[in-house]
This record gives C-alpha cells, sequence and structure tokens, in this order.
C-alpha cells in the first residue's frame, strides 16, 4: 500500500472512531472511577474503554486542581509521559517506511558529524536498539554531572536543545555491549527523536503534530504542562506531600525538559490518545492504517529477549486472549497506563492527574475493574 493510501486509511480510522457509547457504560465507568477515586482520593480520574473500533465507554471524574471546584471534562487533557514514547516509535515507523530511517541504521551513520566525538563503543548502537532500550546506556534521563535544571537551561529551540543534548549523551560510557542488555533509559527515545530531526530538518514535535496527530484526527495534543499559568482550564498535576496532594502551577519549568520529549512530554485527552493507541491496535491485529501491518509487527515484537518493543511492553495475559500490550507514564506529578488486546480488539486507558506512590496502583484499580466489567464478566 503506498503512503498516500496508507494516510487516507488512518483519515478513515480517525473518522470513524465510534464515539457513541454503548447503553449504561459510561455509567458503569463513572460509578468505578468515582469509588476508585475515593479511595485513593486523587483529584481527578479518567478512563476509555474500546472495542472492535468502538467506544464502549469514556467517563471523567474529579476536580482540575485540588482545593478548585472546578470540575474536569472529557475533552481534558491528560500527560501521557512515558506512554510518549510509543508516539515516537511510530514516527521512526513512518521514516523507516519512506527509508529516511533504518531498523538497522547505527549513530555512527545517523550522526556522521559526531562519529568521531562519540565514544567508539556508542557507534555500533542502531534505532532497533534504542527502540528497545538495548543501546547499554545506563538507566539515566541526564548527563553524569547534569541535573533537571540544567537540561531546562539549555540554549535555544527545543530542537536546538536535543542537539547539544546528544553531544552530552554521547560521551557517557555504555555499562553492557549494544543489544545485550536491558536498561529503561529516556535517553534512548531523546536520541531517536534527534534522529527523526536529523534525517527530517524538522523539529520532533512538528513531525508529531504533523505525521501523527493531524493523521489521526488528534486536536488535543500537545507538550508539557497542560494549561497556563494562573488559569484553571485544564488539569493541573499534583505531587503528593505529607499526605495531600499539592497542586503544580502551569509552566515551562513544570514538566520534564524538551531534551528528553521524544520519551516524556505528550499531553491530550483520553479519546484523542485512543485515535493514536486504536492505531496501534489495528495494526497489531494485522490491518494497515497509520503504519503499514508490517511496521507495527516489528514495533511490538521483541527483538532481543525480554518483552519490551517499540514503546510497548508485550505481555502474555488470559483476559487479553493471549498477547496483550501495555506501558505506563509519569512525570511524577501525573500517571497514565494503556492495555491492548489485539486478539480481543479490547483496549482500555486510564489517567490521573496525581503522582506519587500511589498513583500507580489507582489507575491499575480502574483498569482491572474495567477489564472485568467490559470484557471478562467479572473475571481477570
Amino acid at each position: 500500500m503506498n503512503r498516500r493510501r496508507l494516510l487516507a486509511t488512518a483519515a478513515a480510522i480517525a473518522a470513524g472512531l465510534e464515539t457513541e457509547q454503548a447503553a449504561g457504560a459510561p455509567e458503569a465507568l463513572s460509578a468505578l472511577l468515582s469509588r476508585v477515586r475515593r479511595e485513593h482520593e486523587v483529584p481527578a480520574l479518567a478512563s476509555l474503554v474500546m472495542r472492535d473500533g468502538k467506544v464502549l465507554a469514556l467517563a471523567v471524574v474529579g476536580v482540575r486542581k485540588q482545593g478548585d471546584p472546578t470540575p474536569v471534562t472529557v475533552r481534558d487533557r491528560f500527560h501521557l509521559g512515558s506512554c510518549t514514547k510509543a508516539i515516537t516509535a511510530a514516527l521512526v515507523g513512518l521514516l523507516v517506511e519512506e527509508k529516511r530511517l533504518r531498523w538497522e541504521l547505527t549513530l555512527a551513520e545517523g550522526f556522521p558529524d559526531l562519529r568521531s566525538t562519540m565514544r567508539p563503543d556508542w557507534r555500533a548502537v542502531t534505532v532497533d536498539h534504542l527502540l528497545q532500550h538495548r543501546s547499554g546506556i545506563p538507566s539515566m534521563s541526564w548527563p553524569k554531572g547534569k541535573t533537571f535544571s540544567d537540561m531546562h537551561a539549555l540554549p535555544g529551540t527545543p530542537r536546538r536543545q536535543r542537539q547539544a543534548y546528544v553531544e552530552l549523551i554521547l560521551q557517557e560510557p555504555l555499562d553492557s555491549r549494544p543489544g545485550e542488555k536491558y536498561t529503561y533509559s529516556n535517553a534512548n527515545y531523546a536520541l531517536l527523536g534527534a534522529l527523526a530531526e536529523r534525517v527530517t530538518d524538522s523539529a520532533w514535535e512538528d513531525l508529531v503534530r504533523n505525521r501523527i496527530y493531524r493523521p489521526l484526527g488528534i486536536t488535543t495534543g500537545g507538550f508539557g504542562a497542560m494549561g497556563t499559568a494562573g488559569r484553571v482550564e485544564q488539569p493541573w498535576q499534583h505531587r503528593r506531600s505529607t499526605g495531600a496532594y499539592v497542586p503544580i502551577e502551569p509552566g515551562p519549568r513544570s514538566d520534564n525538559p524538551a531534551v528528553i520529549g521524544p520519551g516524556a512530554t505528550a499531553h491530550m485527552a483520553l479519546e484523542d490518545w485512543s485515535r493514536f493507541t486504536g492505531a496501534v491496535l489495528a495494526g497489531a491485529a494485522g490491518r494497515s492504517g497509520l503504519l503499514r501491518a508490517a511496521t507495527t509487527a516489528h514495533l511490538v515484537t521483541p527483538r532481543y529477549g525480554g518483552n519490551y518493543a517499540g514503546g510497548w511492553l508485550v505481555l502474555d495475559r488470559p483476559w487479553a486472549g493471549g498477547r496483550a500490550l501495555s506501558h505506563a507514564g509519569s512525570n511524577t506529578q501525573n500517571f497514565c497506563v494503556a492495555w491492548l488486546a489485539p486478539l480481543r480488539e479490547f483496549m482500555v486507558l486510564v489517567a490521573t492527574n496525581a503522582g506519587g506512590d500511589d498513583a500507580f496502583p489507582t489507575c491499575d484499580a480502574v483498569a482491572a475493574g474495567a477489564i472485568r466489567e467490559f470484557l471478562t464478566q467479572g473475571k481477570v
């Protein structure tokens, strides 16, 4: 299928997304969210359940900001944290289909101007290694001796900041040979974003908007903290402190630095998120859409052992009928999780505007409850 037909198919998928919810389903999901929110006392919770390409239920409960009565709405944006990685992986897949990138492209080839200055062990790291966290880099986001604030303070546009970051990170020693060891690191996806920028001469943010969001009809997609400082127009982020959730005012430094944006900074409303994850679900089920089916298959297949592929954990779950795809995301001030079951054409998304240790069990309780309610009739 050529690129024009693929984009037309992706647009058709987006346009045909069924948003008429099943009778009684939103109420059942809302009741689940309300119960879990009471138990965990988070500011807001949101969830979407899809099956066979139809949104069975979409519900939100709670407030945008702790201490403020403004309620969340179904069009409010939630932070995706590391679920951004699947978006960047899909972008890489598009560029592979266009032959601008290759799965086996090495960093020595991708950054030829840095070949002589990068540490020699980086030169053999490939796109596939980065996608699957198999580059050999330790679990780190910043170069040694650098801080969160240092990364925010890098000069220039986000693209220029990422270029400076790449030059720094390629000086870091690897702690294993490429392909040998799984170590989760935001640096892997920062490098992928920088490679995409290099071969297209476009900023990662613009590439995502134009190549992912626009074809899928995603209109609420953005980057960084949601909303505007001084206003409660979107969910505020929250940190747990002395047993209570403290709201974090939106601003340029209230999210991850742009240097790791390709792995950590996307936000959008859940219905829009389902347009992206629905495209992944379709591809994993063997249908072409945003990507060719073979490209999605490559992205969701671990290639070096383990269970991590291109932005997804690949797991076996009885309720999924076999293979399930999952990923969680957090910038420590939000949390979200996605579960996709390609063999059942089923998906559940959950998000909260709260971080901390309790955010994972909060979202996990909603996901498990939604699977029981809408897929397994009480059994998981």
